[in-house]
């Protein structure tokens, strides 16, 4: 074997193997094993230097400096390098057939350009790009090996489900950095993001805080410290709920599915405080009226009450001879004495009913929200 620059023949295959990753918003930390073979025809070797029955032979790291190798790197990485821990963890296996492989453990910092459009129902697709620096396709073409990229089954997010990455082999055109097309391999990573632990944090207890304040409903009218204090406590308890919310995730100037459910839920609290106010602005005004209107009918009952004694006197004096009849014109005093009964009765069932209804319509509004905010939402994440 000879120690001379052997220049490249055919292509160069590669395999990656997943073995860790780590999301953290607009970044992955990716473990993993890269493999590399390609064919030296030109490679003059001896058949000595394999073992009897052995089809390949490990060689040193001395040895595979003199030769030949590929300048693949990852496009779209902020940081990658080889393993150590007291040495590179690097192998390099040299077959019968002149096929090279190398192999190595690598480190890799990837970024990803993450949506959050529909967080936490989003689906994340960070692609890892792989390319050669200095040879274009003409010498040099990448092309994905047998299994292509394969995940560690054993591997697990704390917030993501990882789905089955996809590859593709593409043809890059440079007209400024670099002259000609270069070979270009992709993987595109799939990161499902898990909604169990919003459903406990986020969905349930806000939905909790929205029926809890329909409890105002069944309180009267009277009682403002209860009613006021419980919605308030609602909405405060949504605002805090929705600003550590916020924390988990980096600021976008986008709306996020998660806002549109916090605005949803802070407008059915602030709905019903609004409910509040106009049934109790209603209700003293009615009180003002009816306190005008009584005053004004006892004026008129007096002066009804003083006819009708003259009357019931001219009566007694022309008709004093004729027998006497049980009549109900008594009844007509006390009826023109006691409006308020009636006036008032009015104007507690008109704010009544308007609780009452709200008690109706606040639920079925809201589901009616739910109903129609999940299908889009999960729809929308389906489709990406």
């Amino acid at each position: 074997m000879t120690s001379r620059l052997i220049l490249p023949e055919y292509y160069v295959k590669g395999n990656v193997r997943l073995t860790r990753t780590r999301c953290l918003h607009l970044r992955i930390f990716v473990d993993m094993f890269v493999s590399q073979s390609w064919i030296e025809s030109r490679l003059n070797m001896s058949e000595d230097i394999f073992e009897e029955d052995d089809d390949y032979v490990i060689l040193p790291q001395e040895f595979f400096d003199n030769l030949w190798q590929p300048d693949p790197y990852f496009l779209n990485s902020k940081v990658s390098e080889i393993a150590t821990l007291n040495h590179k963890f690097s192998l390099v296996t040299l077959y019968r057939n002149k096929t090279i492989k190398y192999s190595a453990r690598i480190n890799a910092i990837v970024a990803c350009q993450m949506e959050f459009q529909s967080y936490p129902m989003d689906i994340q697709i960070c692609p890892i790009y792989i390319e050669s620096f200095s040879y274009n396709r003409k010498k040099l073409r990448l092309k994905w090996g047998a299994g292509g990229v394969m995940i560690n089954p054993e591997l697990k997010l704390l917030q993501y489900d990882i789905g089955k990455p996809t590859v593709s082999e593409e043809t890059i055109d440079y007209m400024l950095e670099k002259n000609g097309n270069f070979s270009r391999l992709v993987v595109f990573l799939r990161f499902e993001r898990q909604i169990g632990h919003h459903l406990i944090q986020t969905f349930a207890p806000s939905t909790l805080v929205v029926m809890l304040s329909w409890f105002s409903f069944w309180l009267d009218l009277d009682a403002i410290p209860g009613r006021v204090a419980l919605l308030v406590t609602s909405m405060l308890t949504l605002v805090t709920m929705f600003t550590g919310l916020k924390s988990d995730i980096p600021p976008v100037a986008y709306i996020k599915a998660l806002d549109v459910w916090m605005a949803g839920c802070m407008m059915f609290v602030f709905a019903a405080l609004g409910e509040f106010v106009v049934v109790k602005v209603l209700d003293m005004r009615h009180i003002k009226n009816d306190s005008q209107s009584f005053t004004d009918s006892r004026s008129f009952s007096r002066l009804m009450a003083t006819v009708k004694r003259q009357s019931i006197w001219d009566e007694e004096i022309v008709y004093a001879t004729k027998p006497k009849k049980h009549t109900n014109d008594h009844l007509l005093p006390t009826l023109w004495l006691d409006p308020e009964c009636q006036i008032v009765e009015t104007s507690k069932t008109r704010s009544q009913k308007i609780d009452f209804y709200s008690r109706i319509m606040f639920p079925i509004l809201f589901l009616f929200f739910i109903v129609l905010y999940w299908p889009i939402v999960l729809l929308k994440s389906v489709i990406k």
